[in-house]
This record gives C-alpha cells, sequence and structure tokens, in this order.
C-alpha cells in the first residue's frame, strides 16, 4: 500500500455458484482489466468459469463495495485430467522430474482466479480476498500461475512466502511466461 492508499474497506463475502453467476460478466470484466487481456475475452471465457463452478471443493470469496464488485477470488481441489494441471505437471516433469511433480501435484488447491479491479489494488483488497479463500483450504498445498515480472501479485505472493515451483513456463493459448508458485496450507 502506498502512503496515499488507504486500506480497503470492501465487505468480503464467500460465494455460491448462484452468486457468481449472477455477478459472472462483472467478475470477469475485472479480471480481464486486471490482466490487460482484449474485451473480448470476456464471453470466451465466461464458458470456462462455469465449468469450473462444478469442480471438487470449488470456492469462491468476491469484495464489494455496496452493490459493486471490486475483487473475486476462486479455485478448486487440482486433479489429473484437468488442464491446468496437465500443463504443471508436464513442465515438472521436464524440469524436475517425477519427485517434483508428485510432491506438488498430489495434494493442492488450485488458485483459479485472483483480481482487482486496477484503481481498488495496492489498498490489501488482494491479500484479504486470499487469505479468505484459503482459510478453510484442506490441501497440503496451494498454488498459482501469474505471469513473470514485477508486478503487485507477485509482491503479495512473495510476502505470504509463495516459492518457485516452476519458472518460465509457456501455457497453451498464452504467448506471456509464466512462473507457477506454490506454498504450504494454512496460509
Amino acid at each position: 500500500m502506498t502512503p496515499q492508499q488507504k486500506p480497503d474497506d470492501a465487505q468480503i463475502l464467500e460465494f455460491t455458484v448462484e452468486d457468481l453467476r449472477a455477478h459472472l460478466r462483472e467478475a470477469l470484466s475485472i479480471y480481464v482489466e486486471a490482466m490487460g487481456y482484449p474485451k473480448g475475452t470476456v464471453d470466451a471465457r465466461a464458458p470456462m468459469w462455469l465449468a469450473h463452478m462444478l469442480r471438487p471443493g470449488w470456492r469462491c470469496v468476491a469484495a464489494l463495495h455496496g452493490d459493486s464488485l471490486s475483487g473475486i477470488a476462486y479455485g478448486y481441489t487440482g486433479q489429473r485430467g484437468q488442464w491446468w494441471y496437465e500443463q504443471v505437471r508436464s513442465g515438472l516433469l521436464k524440469t524436475g522430474g517425477e519427485a517434483a511433480a508428485s510432491a506438488w501435484m498430489s495434494d493442492y488447491f488450485e488458485l483459479t482466479e485472483l483480481h482487482v479491479r486496477p484503481d481498488r489494488q495496492g489498498t490489501g483488497l488482494g491479500e484479504r480476498l486470499l487469505r479468505s479463500l484459503l482459510r478453510d483450504a484442506r490441501s497440503r498445498h496451494v498454488l498459482l500461475s501469474t505471469p513473470e515480472g514485477e508486478s503487485r501479485a507477485w509482491r503479495l505472493y512473495r510476502r505470504l512466502g509463495f516459492l518457485d515451483v516452476l519458472r518460465r513456463h509457456q501455457f497453451v493459448g498464452d504467448p506471456r511466461p509464466f512462473a507457477v508458485l506454490g506454498r504450504t496450507l494454512p496460509l
């Protein structure tokens, strides 16, 4: 948080599948803006987010200022056969072998999305969302991927003890290099 920014006063709520469906377009707009994706990405990503809601262990928290969504975080239990699992496991097998892949991928909660409206970033809201989402996670680890490079997200993850699991990983469909970060739970 910079000296000019005040702590964020958003209300953090656990969202059900129905709650996120009701706010899906707004949540996806935050995601697109925070990640710097083209606006058309909202329509392309909606089916994927809807499918994620059906996965085992899915949890979602949201930050609200009145009726307006200002942040979203969700994830679920990672499992074989899921796209992200297979992409990360393949990368780990190439760089660290079976031992590294098994150590991280055997029992983890996948922090799939964590996004805060750009005008609310730097106020502690991302950390509040992350802590709230992971508070009741029952997995041994939490894993996430984030674009490589200095950012508020990187500073947050490092401050909370996330370690490098896989660096400069290329996910199918995104030209940017990503880091996969992880840590043991509880936070």
